[in-house]
């Protein structure tokens, strides 16, 4: 109670002070916003009684892909070594790309990625990498030689800033991908 005389001496001039349901009100960049029954829209928008719209700021961001094919990389045309997927199952926000299977951070964020691949043959060692704007981040590894269909997987939090990339990379072996055994699923934490 002490703190809203002091906020209300913050407040422009002739900016309306406003509480309804116990909301306060709310400064930003020196103009007044009251928020009266406010409810949150589909596309992360919050429309008050009013009719006043701000954005949140933390649109929701998530994919998820996977591969139906095998990967080999005799079949490839790519020499980065890319793991291509193609079917999206989720890409909310439409930022990863299924063509070139990267995924480009749209804001900067705390961001959650994770895979799973399982390898093609026994007496073969998998290993893929998470790549960050061209650089490994983390990599997940199956070198098991009497198992056949043995799985890597690994998941990291990033920090990524806007237009920052996502790809998976295939540094050795060859990908099990009949089924759909092979995903990369990513969605942002929060903005920063």
């Amino acid at each position: 109670a002490a703190a809203l005389p002091l906020l209300l001496l913050l407040l422009p001039a002739g900016c309306p002070v406003r509480a309804q349901n116990d909301t306060e009100p709310i400064v930003l960049e020196g103009k007044c916003l009251v928020v009266c029954d406010s409810s949150p829209s589909a596309d992360g928008a919050i429309t008050s009684s009013l009719g006043i719209s701000a954005r949140s700021g933390s649109a929701k961001v998530a994919f998820s892909a996977t591969r139906s094919t095998n990967h080999e990389p005799s079949e490839m045309s790519n020499r980065t070594m890319t793991i291509y997927f193609d079917q999206v199952l989720v890409n909310i926000g439409n930022h990863f790309d299924l063509t070139s299977s990267i995924f480009v951070a749209p804001r900067k964020g705390i961001y959650s990625f994770s895979f799973h691949v399982v390898k093609v043959y026994n007496r073969q060692t998998i290993q893929v990498s998470l790549m960050q704007n061209g650089y490994p981040v983390i990599s997940a590894f199956a070198g098991d030689q009497d198992v056949t269909r043995e799985a890597a997987s690994n998941g990291v939090l990033l920090l990524m800033e806007r237009e920052d990339k996502v790809h998976l990379k295939l540094e050795r072996g060859n990908l099990m991908g009949g089924w759909k055994y092979s995903t990369f699923s990513g969605f942002l934490v929060f903005p920063l």
